[in-house]
């Protein structure tokens, strides 16, 4: 059974909304996870679209997993990579790295749905600094369990028998499930700190009901069971506690208040790398 339930708070952007999770109360992370956005769904009409202008980020990972649509990806280390749905953008963001994301041209012209998870795992100490890198894994090159009813991709880390070829630092996990109505699926101990966030769908939980647009936090050493009562796709996500506290402000996760204070003169002062291409960008916030 949950031992936390974590209710989104809604940020209306406009066109969409998107329901944010993490960091909540009390639970600022799973594992290392610090941040999940839950985007859309949400439709756009011919000639308009999503577009995310270059911002910065140090000491974590982002990660971008879509169910609907499409982003371009654009960022300061040259990658250019449009990501669809099953696919993962994984960026490691380390010592610094500047990125945009924007609806592509021709769903711009046609017209589009976006419909997606966004999420940020949290460096461990030693690994703040590394190098930024970016990787693109197609939906065919992600390990998947599959059962009666029931697909789970692992989007990155170890788990369930699997390992995903995404580059990461510390023990976690964090897997797709698609559930048809009646299927079930149980969710080992194998890591100490596990969630389920349902992302649409009735969900059980141990037999008790999982809202929509919820998240449930489980204590450690138990196996979870999760039902759907009708089709359904839940998010899996956790592993080891990080190793301290983190700091969060705007764009900016670390485990020490001054590297945020020098990531935030470096942007004012235009010290980090531009996006080659890209002329905007999103100016440091006055709070």
């Amino acid at each position: 059974m949950p031992s936390i339930l974590l209710k989104p708070h809604i940020r209306d952007l406009g066109d969409f909304a998107v329901r944010r999770i993490l960091p909540g109360h009390p639970k600022k992370l799973v594992g290392p996870f610090i941040f999940f956005d839950h985007v859309g769904p949400a439709a756009f009409a011919p000639g308009t679209g999503i577009d995310v202008r270059p911002h910065p980020h140090i000491g974590l990972a982002t990660v971008t997993y879509l169910f609907e649509g499409a982003f371009m990806h654009r960022d300061s280390l040259g990658m250019v990579q449009r990501i669809e749905p099953g696919d993962v953008n994984w960026m490691t963001a380390g010592s610094g790295i500047v990125h945009s994301e924007r609806t592509p041209p021709d769903l711009r012209s046609s017209g589009s749905r976006i419909h997606g998870i966004q999420t940020w795992v949290a460096l461990p100490r030693k690994h703040e600094d590394v190098a930024p890198r970016f990787e693109h894994h197609q939906v065919t090159a992600l390990p998947t369990l599959n059962k009666p009813g029931m697909t789970l991709r692992l989007i990155a880390g170890r788990g369930f028998g699997l390992k995903s070829p995404a580059t990461t630092y510390s023990p976690m996990f964090y897997a797709a499930v698609e559930l048809a109505a009646g299927a079930t699926f149980t969710l080992d101990a194998e890591h100490a700190e596990r969630a389920a966030y349902a992302a649409s769908g009735d969900v059980l939980i141990d037999g008790q009901a999982l809202p929509e647009a919820t998240m449930a936090y489980f204590d450690p050493g138990t196996p979870v069971k999760i039902e759907a009562r009708s089709d359904a796709k839940v998010m899996l996500l956790g592993g080891d506690p990080m190793d301290g506290d983190r700091h969060i402000w705007w764009n900016f996760v670390a485990s020490d208040r001054d590297s945020i204070e020098r990531a935030k003169a470096r942007w004012k002062n235009g010290e980090f790398a531009p996006v080659p291409g890209e002329t905007e960008f999103i100016p440091l916030p006055d709070k």
